[in-house]
């Protein structure tokens, strides 16, 4: 249930009613893969983008693009535009440094080394406050869903799956999808789930298989 997010600002402040969500939604993605939810966020965004200038409509393009991410996330942006004819926008990674405190950032453009911005520069600062901004619209969206799958999900429909079984599949899994996908050898890893729910569960998602 991986959530990517999307904060604009301009020089008035935050616009927030031009946020938006991505509920990532590519099967073939494995959990923790960056790079590939970065394309599918960046894909969706824009090939919108795209589709409504070509169909007349008057959009308003981003002067900058913010990654929260390195050199291989900025590749995957840089490629996703370039593929949809939008390599024009200026895309600039943001990575914290090695020891991930604030005012270390690196900062990564095409064609140049990384690079880092003065401790006291006002230009930090303020890229320092678009991606907390980030990250609390992200992490606000990604809560709400996960509370949302934690109250109502095929899990539920499963005899000896309580809530606290629940959660902590969901937990181990990141999804309701995610526990039908798993093993029996991996169900039976998660506290409170034995051989014979281990097995009922695996079923539930396999009826043929569950006889």
């Amino acid at each position: 249930n991986a959530v990517g997010g999307m904060v604009v600002a301009g020089p008035e402040g935050f616009r927030k009613n031009q946020y938006r969500k991505f509920n990532i939604r590519g099967e073939d993605l494995t959990p923790g893969d960056d790079y590939g939810m970065m394309r599918e966020v960046m894909r969706r965004r824009f090939s919108r983008l795209v589709k409504d200038e070509d169909e007349g409509e008057e959009v308003e393009r981003p002067d900058l693009l913010l990654i929260d991410g390195g050199a291989g996330q900025l590749a995957e942006v840089l490629a996703v535009l370039a593929d949809l004819g939008l390599d024009d926008i200026l895309a600039v990674g943001v990575a914290k440094g090695p020891d991930r405190d604030a005012g270390k950032e690196h900062f990564f453009m095409p064609g140049k080394a990384p690079f880092m911005m003065p401790l006291k520069s006002p230009a930090l600062y303020y890229i320092q406050r678009l991606r907390d901004e980030a990250h609390r619209f992200a992490n606000g969206a990604h809560a709400k869903r996960r509370s949302m799958d934690i109250k109502k999900n095929p899990l539920d429909e499963i005899e000896g799956v309580g809530p606290g079984r629940k959660k902590a599949l969901l937990h181990a899994f990141g999804s309701a999808k995610g526990v039908g996908r798993a093993s029996v050898s991996d169900l039976v890893k998660v506290d409170g789930v034995n051989q014979a729910l281990a097995e009922r569960i695996y079923g539930f998602f396999r009826p043929a298989a569950g006889g």
